[in-house]
């Protein structure tokens, strides 16, 4: 069902009210809890959670043959000084700039990495019990609100039916009053009953209008301006209850959300058990990674200082392999080949070229890998720790499941009962409600023709009023017994 399309019609029809008058838009039950679903902040919450849960049980499977892969770099500036090391003197004459890179792939198997799938696919399976349990809890608040919005309405028009009765017994004193069969008493306690009735109105349509915005609120949106150009639409039969209650109670016991959100936990819980026993194995770890680094001198003058000593350098070897050669002659030997130490512009390009590697022009470095096997001899019961902790944990959750289930026994046993007491309710109220109407119209003629006082018909429209208001009690006490007992067997019933 699109809601979307549904909630715009309600929020354009309070606009309209505001401007142009009253504009009717239609809200079933059904509409209000797909509503409710998509914009209930705490059901949303619930919701959220599940991303996470799916994410995390990707990631543990994915652990199982995909290594991690991890890639940093950075930049570096070393300054010209000196370093001691103990009794060494590491000197740098020149700053120089640097930069590397790494690249690595690691990966793990233990007993922890195996019992992730398992752990984490409990959790997400936790999760969407949680979130049908946040559904099921929310369709009943809407239902129950939304038949309070129901009853309030039907009081109001009560308060309607009465108003215009005291507007009856006004002009019926008036009348009497007039030819001199009543007193001025009459009229004035007339007057005051149908003031009565007229702030009873105001309160009770009061009253519709609140338990209307609590059902928006409900829904997790803004209600429209003119809440009153909200209908709602859906009504209730009364049935006799035939379920069994023994019935009720396996029905409960099977799909009660609340009881299976906390019973999905708990295998979750079992779960983290193993995980955590697993931690006494060996666990095996295989890293490989490639790097590379480029250095470079920071300033352009001692680059042109490092050339110009590279040159002297080479000229004061040219010269000595020259005097060598010499020597050599003088003794009748042949002379070597002194071209390589002649100083050219070639070489001082290399070195230029050489600088100017920095940043990205990275010298590799070896490749690297490693496989380390590690055995956990004694932690200080670390393990131990972990282990009692995960399993009192499934425990506590274990008798969480036991006390959620006899409070589920209770509670589908109290709305059977409740719902079967209201319907016998129903009947004995619809025979008041027609006996008070009865007796309402009796004291009205009674009145008329003069045998009968206003005070005795003051009384039969109370006790009629009480009827009609303990009647319609009954059908909504029938109603949210139904909702309840729905709710606590975690299906619809109807």
């Amino acid at each position: 069902m699109k809601t979307l399309p549904l909630w715009m019609a309600l929020v354009c029809a309070g606009n309209v009210a505001a401007a142009q008058g009253p504009v009717l838009a239609t809200l079933s039950l059904v509409d209000a809890r797909a509503i409710a679903r998509e914009h209930n902040p705490a059901y949303r919450q619930t919701v959220n959670n599940r991303g996470p849960a799916v994410w995390a049980t990707r990631g543990a499977f994915a652990s199982l043959l995909i290594p991690t892969a991890t890639a940093s770099g950075s930049p570096g500036y070393s300054g010209s000084g000196s370093q001691r090391f103990l009794t060494q003197n590491f000197s740098q004459s020149y700053a120089t700039v640097s930069s590397n890179y790494q690249i690595g792939l690691d990966w793990s198997l233990s007993g922890a990495t195996l019992s992730q799938p398992g752990l984490r696919h409990a959790q997400l399976t936790a999760a969407d019990a949680d979130i049908d349990g946040a559904g099921a809890a929310l369709d009943a608040a809407v239902a129950q609100q939304y038949l309070t919005v129901l009853q309030a309405r039907d009081n109001a028009g009560v308060a309607v039916r009465l108003l215009t009765r005291n507007d009856e017994f006004l002009k019926l004193a008036q009348a009497r009053y007039s030819v001199g069969q009543a007193t001025l008493i009459d009229v004035r306690q007339a007057q005051v009953s149908r003031g009565h009735a007229q702030v009873g109105l105001l309160r009770a349509q009061t009253a519709v209008k609140v338990e209307k915005l609590r059902l928006f609120e409900q829904l997790g949106v803004i209600a429209p301006t003119d809440v009153d150009s909200v209908q709602l639409t859906d009504t209730f039969p009364v049935q006799a209850p035939a379920w069994k209650l023994e019935e009720l109670l396996t029905m409960a016991e099977a799909q009660n959300p609340s009881l299976q959100a906390l019973r999905a936990r708990e295998r979750s819980a079992a779960w983290g058990v193993r995980a955590a026993a697993s931690s006494w194995g060996p666990s095996l770890n295989l890293s490989m990674g490639w790097s590379g680094f480029t250095q470079a001198l920071a300033r352009t003058a001692d680059l042109n200082q490092t050339i110009a000593g590279q040159a002297l350098a080479s000229g004061a070897a040219y010269t000595a392999c020259q005097d060598n050669n010499t020597i050599r002659t003088n003794n009748g030997l042949s002379s070597i080949d002194c071209s390589g130490y002649v100083w050219s512009n070639a070489d001082e390009r290399q070195i230029r070229s050489q600088n100017n590697m920095y940043p990205f022009s990275f010298i590799g470095q070896p490749f690297q890998a490693r496989l380390t096997v590690t055995l956990p001899l004694w932690t200080n019961f670390q393990q131990s720790v972990q282990v009692a902790e995960a399993k009192a944990s499934r425990q506590d959750l274990e008798e969480s499941v036991r006390a959620r289930g006899l409070a589920v026994q209770t509670e589908v046993s109290q709305a059977y009962l409740t719902l079967a007491t209201a319907y016998q309710a129903i009947g004995i109220q619809d025979t008041n409600r027609t006996a008070g109407r009865d007796q309402l119209q009796l004291a009205t003629e009674r009145y008329r023709v003069g045998s009968g006082t206003f005070f005795e018909l003051l009384d039969a429209q109370v006790a009629a009023l009480r009827a009609e208001t303990d009647y319609i009690s009954a059908i909504y006490d029938y109603h949210r017994g139904l909702a309840a007992l729905e709710a606590a067997v975690g299906r619809s019933l109807r």
